[in-house]
């Protein structure tokens, strides 16, 4: 099952993204996400009660009245993945985008993995940020024109 996040699986949310990545950096870009009041949403995916996966979205800046979205972290229990739960949760995530108003979705993420979602170099040839020379640097266009011209956009702090 995917649903949104309830304040009751912070501490789950936490563990399972600590395992995932084998480190507490991801962890605690969620909590300083969170304490600062930049999550545009979050999903989990549960089996039997059990937070398994996670997805986090915070809103972007930028010099345009389009709205911009991050994705970041997804994350799946070591002993899930690969089972659909991280392809399941990007999808659900994309419609939840598209419920809050997002024109277009950046995410620093595997180059082999996120394409299948639509995101890439391509899309996010004219965003600048921090992050523009990287080749994990990716888009996905969700309203047509959203990344047709130029536009700077700057992350939240959590993520410096």
């Amino acid at each position: 099952m995917i649903r949104h996040v309830r304040p009751a699986d912070h501490a789950a949310i936490r563990s399972v993204v600590e395992a995932a990545f084998g480190r507490v950096d991801e962890a605690d870009l969620i909590e300083r996400l969170r304490a600062d009041g930049d999550v545009m949403f979050e999903l989990v995916a549960e089996e039997v009660g059990e937070i398994v996966g996670h997805i986090l979205y915070s809103r972007l800046w930028a010099d345009s009245v389009n709205l911009y979205a991050a994705l970041a972290p997804l994350a799946v229990v070591p002993g899930r993945q690969k089972a659909g739960i991280g392809s399941r949760l990007a999808l659900a995530s994309i419609e939840t985008a598209k419920d809050f108003g997002a024109h277009a979705v950046l995410v620093l993420g595997h180059p082999e993995y996120y394409p299948k979602f639509g995101f890439s170099r391509a899309a996010a040839a004219l965003v600048k940020s921090p992050y523009s020379d990287s080749p994990a640097m990716m888009a996905l266009v969700i309203e047509d024109g959203a990344l047709d011209e130029p536009v700077l956009v700057a992350y939240p702090n959590a993520f410096s």
